[in-house]
């Protein structure tokens, strides 16, 4: 069986909310910075996606932005990942991150989720098998990761389906 990872990633540390709606709140330059460690940290790890599925507000792109120029600054033997927006990963819950991953094709074995809390964490957490589970919250911070994986398709992605393997928060 093909081994399947999901790395999931919260978007870096956004301008704080003011006259601009939530959706068009862009990140801060520490938050541009973090998200640049984040993809160093990616391509150190050796995590290479052959998909990026991303919110569409613009702090996840601009934090999308920063770590594929890092990938493709520190990993020249993999080609740029194919990149879809979908507007689920911001108006959505962590039914439609399943729902998207549901409609993952088989060929594909490493995802990047960049998406928002509360629902990162809450499917990191809800992957957890129980012989893994430690009982602590997974909360993932700004610019914060969680690899899982898992040697199912993607069509079978469930709760409890996918050991949580590394964790990092990026700070540049």
């Amino acid at each position: 069986m093909t081994l399947r990872t999901l790395i999931l990633l919260r978007h870096a540390k956004a301008e704080t909310p003011g006259e601009l709606p939530d959706f068009d709140r862009g990140l801060t330059e520490r938050g541009m910075s973090d998200a640049d460690a984040a993809g160093a940290w990616l391509v150190d790890e050796r995590l290479h996606p052959d998909l990026v599925i991303c919110s569409p507000a613009k702090r996840t792109r601009q934090t999308w932005q920063a770590a594929s120029m890092a990938l493709a600054q520190g990993d020249h033997a993999h080609g740029a990942p194919e990149v879809h927006y979908a507007d689920q990963l911001y108006y959505g819950g962590r039914t439609e991150v399943f729902d998207l991953l549901h409609a993952v094709p088989e060929t594909v074995r490493t995802i990047l989720l960049v998406g928002h809390n509360p629902t990162v964490s809450e499917v990191s957490a809800l992957l957890i098998p129980d012989d893994q589970w430690d009982g602590l919250a997974v909360e993932l911070k700004t610019s914060g990761l969680a690899v899982h994986t898992a040697e199912t398709p993607w069509s079978e992605a469930q709760p409890k389906g996918m050991r949580l393997s590394r964790r990092h928060t990026a700070r540049g």
